[in-house]
């Protein structure tokens, strides 16, 4: 097979699975993971795909240009596991952050019937808890954008001060152990890394396809987590490493 037939083949396979794993695409491609490796450098330079820890995944524009409504449905099942996870971790008489993520949104599915105090910059979780009776709603208020349904900015990062979060669930483009936790949104990394200054217990909830990704805006160091929570897609040396770094680490099955 020719160099360019066999990236073609990838971004095939890529456009089918969303995230490829090196040593799995060597296999069905019969080449070496060096081979595959050298593809994805050179497919990464092209903008075609995104290098991430023991694979490769779509670039993060594809994801970010998408209607919240499709990029909910994105690793869907993934979504569910490590919601499902993320709801055990809350307990009575919190104070929850839930942020504007697809991911975070999904944890709303998966809340425990208990009284809780719900702080949110985001409308869609509004929207999806305004008919729990024992919830106590807060909106940050802000700065509306319209692509994220959510409120950013100085009126929102400032509303912050008056909580005490207990647990912070949050997402993002990207988790990388060296660089950390990065937005491809200034305005979103700027307000999360405000999030994380004022909780207890900071969760990041993210699928396998956004480990080992960095975007264009850092906002926390991989230390600065209490736990991940992810699925069992997540490469096993990625998740090993981030618990030497002091991370939890909780794998949705």
């Amino acid at each position: 097979m020719l160099a360019i037939e066999r990236q073609r083949r990838i971004l095939d396979l890529l456009q089918t699975a969303g995230s490829l794993r090196t040593t799995e695409t060597a296999e069905s491609l019969g080449v070496t993971d060096e081979t595959v490796r050298k593809d994805f450098e050179l497919l990464e330079k092209q903008g075609e795909l995104l290098r991430i820890h023991g694979g490769a995944s779509r670039p993060e524009k594809i994801r970010g240009d998408l209607p919240f409504t499709q990029r909910q449905a994105i690793q869907r099942e993934a979504k569910q596991s490590i919601a499902r996870l993320a709801a055990s971790r809350i307990r009575a008489n919190e104070t929850i952050f839930l942020d504007a993520s697809s991911t975070v949104l999904t944890l709303t599915e998966f809340l425990p019937d208990l009284p809780l105090t719900i702080l949110t910059n985001a409308l869609n979780v509004l929207t999806a808890l305004s008919d729990r009776p024992n919830l106590d709603l807060m909106c940050t208020g802000g700065l509306f954008d319209a692509k994220s349904r959510s409120f950013i900015g100085l009126t929102a990062e400032k509303s912050l001060q008056r909580y005490n979060i207990h647990r912070a669930f949050l997402s993002g483009s990207g988790l990388h152990p060296e660089r950390g936790v990065s937005e491809s949104n200034a305005r979103q990394a700027a307000f999360k890394e405000r999030v994380i200054s004022y909780s207890e217990d900071v969760v990041f909830m993210a699928d396998h396809t956004k480990l080992g990704r960095k975007a264009s805006f850092f906002f926390a160091q991989a230390a600065d987590l209490s736990c991940l929570i992810t699925d069992r897609e997540a490469d096993a040396g990625f998740i090993e490493e981030l618990r030497t770094k002091g991370v939890e680490v909780r794998v949705g099955e």
